[in-house]
């Protein structure tokens, strides 16, 4: 590639290789602030030369294109690269996985595509700075066609640790699965309410997206009631067992206390090498003592 220069080139030259929906909010932002303040960065394009002149692909910057447009502008500042069309796809890929802001969807056929294209986990992560961890997660559930539990991750519904294990346990086993994250504090609350809803849609539709437009049903009254009793149930029993649990530490501690008092029993420790406690257990002890005293 040679060094990128600036032009004004025609916006009517301009091919977006790999559109996307703009969300409308952000591009109002886009436009205004272009109308008050300028293109405060050109975009990138790579020249594409032709019989009728030079045509140019799009790299990055959609969004300042089309806010150009609607601001009735003709031509722009880019820069321009000299790419293959497949290096400019691929920049364009890498472009949108590293943005701060992205739609989900997006986000997943964008490493998708790059997985197609015949780079591996690794030169994925590397390219767009995920973790190598999340990229395999992904390229998996994306192989197995889980868009649903997919769309979960990326809007925060569940984790990705938990997707994968819905995504590879069967039919049966799949309770077993949100057993778990909720016993590793995974799942909590409303999240287990999600997670419970999108089995249930995973079961009856498939693994696939919603069709477009068609909204997933509320969860009823008495499945929401069940699931926070549930929840309600198990922290009860944690609870009681947290309870149990300090009882007897506080037994032990009276005990060792009381122990301690005795001259001959400290004697036989130290004759012994055992008259060090742990930490906590020896200020739990002072406490007492003090409190006694």
């Amino acid at each position: 590639m040679s060094d990128p220069i600036v032009e004004e080139i025609p916006i009517d030259r301009i091919s977006v290789i790999n559109p996307r929906v703009r969300n409308r909010r952000s591009f109002r932002e886009v436009v205004d602030s272009i109308a008050h303040l300028g293109l405060k960065k050109p975009i990138t394009v790579a020249r594409r030369d032709g019989p009728d002149g030079p045509s140019y692909d799009l790299i990055c910057g959609q969004g300042r294109l089309e806010a150009y447009q609607s601001l009735g502008q003709t031509t722009i500042p880019a820069i321009v690269k000299e790419a293959e069309p497949e290096d400019c796809l691929l920049q364009s890929l890498v472009e949108n996985c590293a943005r701060r802001k992205h739609d989900p969807l997006d986000l997943l056929r964008d490493i998708g595509g790059m997985k197609e294209r015949g780079y591996d986990e690794g030169a994925i992560a590397e390219k767009t700075g995920l973790t190598l961890a999340y990229v395999k997660c992904v390229t998996h559930l994306l192989e197995k066609g889980e868009q649903r539990l997919l769309r979960a991750v990326e809007t925060g519904q569940i984790p990705i640790s938990v997707a994968i294990d819905i995504s590879n346990a069967d039919d049966l086993d799949v309770q077993a699965a949100l057993r778990s994250a909720y016993e590793k504090n995974l799942l909590r609350g409303r999240k287990l309410m999600n997670a419970k809803q999108l089995i249930e849609q995973r079961l009856k539709r498939g693994k696939g997206s919603a069709a477009k437009g068609r909204r997933i049903p509320d969860a009823t009254p008495d499945a929401v009631y069940r699931a926070y009793k549930d929840d309600a149930d198990r922290k009860q029993i944690l609870i009681q067992k947290a309870d149990e649990t300090k009882g007897k530490l506080i037994f032990v501690s009276e005990a060792l206390r009381s122990l301690f008092t005795n001259d001959g029993f400290v004697a036989l420790l130290r004759s012994e090498k055992l008259d060090n406690l742990p930490r906590n257990l020896a200020s739990r002890i002072r406490s007492q003592e003090t409190a006694a005293s």
